[in-house]
């Protein structure tokens, strides 16, 4: 008989708003205190210490307005974050610090966002929408300077972008662009030359998020449907249906395949995490601990795999961390 799945490790309760987005940070000086942050929809995010599941700071820097995406540079002690007021703020958290030290306006109004990518020791590129509704604008950062506008082809009608993810093979390889759109495309960009490699249509509906293996050059994707979309790029980089999976319930918010490769977890409109093997797509457990959408996931990047965890961020204002590594 299947064992049951399991409950959660704990529960970080105090954000008082809907979680939206949440990003592990586990290296550092101290690489056995994992730090989660997690950005909420009254603006506020929090950095939590998963020692004693409870927030160490709470940071304020968009005008309360949602924070939908957060993610480190350099460990922990750069932030990146973006939230509804279209601002992009980039915050110095060393020695306790807590202030915003550099600002982008992206002056685009979706909900799309960015995707941040390493590309040389201290310089990363990061990719958002633009003010031009269907337009992805990638920076490079610190310095700011603009790498290159990724346009459509006039008519193309894919819509506003809704998700996207930077990505290169290999350490100083060309890095490429997956994005989501409205249309239910995701196309492939090389942005050296600012042009589509490949296009392919993964869903009837606005994909909502998607990940990327770059190993095995296969990726996934969600939409508001009931279905998840697998699909690879081939040697010429043309993107494939590889296969679909089709879920019990509609509506998926945020993929993510874990670090390892080994697994990867959904947040479900249904209030559900599903945990599903990521070589066949087996389905391997439903947690059902929320009370209402799943909006985020993401796994920890513990050293040591026993230790590795994941986060789940729900509308009902709580943050479920599991432990499934076993």
């Amino acid at each position: 008989m299947a064992r049951p799945p399991p409950d959660p490790q704990f529960v970080l309760r105090g954000t008082s708003a809907a979680v939206h987005t949440l990003h592990f940070s586990c290296g550092g000086q101290e690489p056995d205190v994992p730090i989660l942050f997690s950005g909420s929809e009254n603006g506020f995010i929090h950095v939590w210490n998963l020692r004693t599941h409870r927030v160490d700071t709470a940071l304020d820097g968009h005008g309360r307005k949602s924070v939908n995406w957060v993610e480190t540079m350099d460990g922990k002690d750069r932030l990146l974050s973006q939230g509804r007021d279209q601002r992009i703020c980039l915050w110095d958290l060393a020695e306790g610090r807590t202030s915003v030290t550099d600002c982008v306006f992206t002056e685009n109004v979706g909900f799309c966002k960015c995707s941040l990518l390493e590309v040389a020791r201290g310089r990363w590129l990061m990719a958002m929408a633009a003010k031009a509704l269907e337009e992805i604008q990638v920076l490079e950062l610190p310095s700011k300077t603009s790498v290159c506008t990724l346009k459509p082809e006039v008519g193309a009608k894919l819509g506003m972008p809704m998700c996207l993810k930077l990505w290169q093979v290999s350490c100083g390889s060309q890095p490429l662009l997956l994005a989501g759109y409205e249309d239910g495309s995701v196309v492939l960009w090389n942005l050296s030359m600012g042009k589509v490699l490949s296009q392919l249509v993964c869903h009837q509906e606005p994909v909502m998020s998607l990940d990327f293996d770059s190993e095995k050059a296969k990726g996934i994707s969600g939409s508001s449907e009931k279905v998840l979309s697998i699909w690879s790029l081939n040697e010429q980089q043309n993107l494939q249906v590889h296969r679909t999976h089709r879920l019990v319930n509609a509506g998926i918010s945020d993929i993510t395949i874990r670090p390892d490769k080994k697994i990867l977890a959904t947040a479900g409109w249904d209030h559900r995490i599903r945990i599903f093997g990521w070589k066949k797509l087996k389905p391997l457990a439903v947690l059902d601990y929320h009370t209402a959408t799943v909006h985020c996931v993401s796994f920890s990047d513990h050293r040591n795999p026993s230790e590795r965890l994941l986060a789940a961020g729900s509308k009902d204002h709580r943050i479920s961390i599991w432990s499934i590594y076993t």
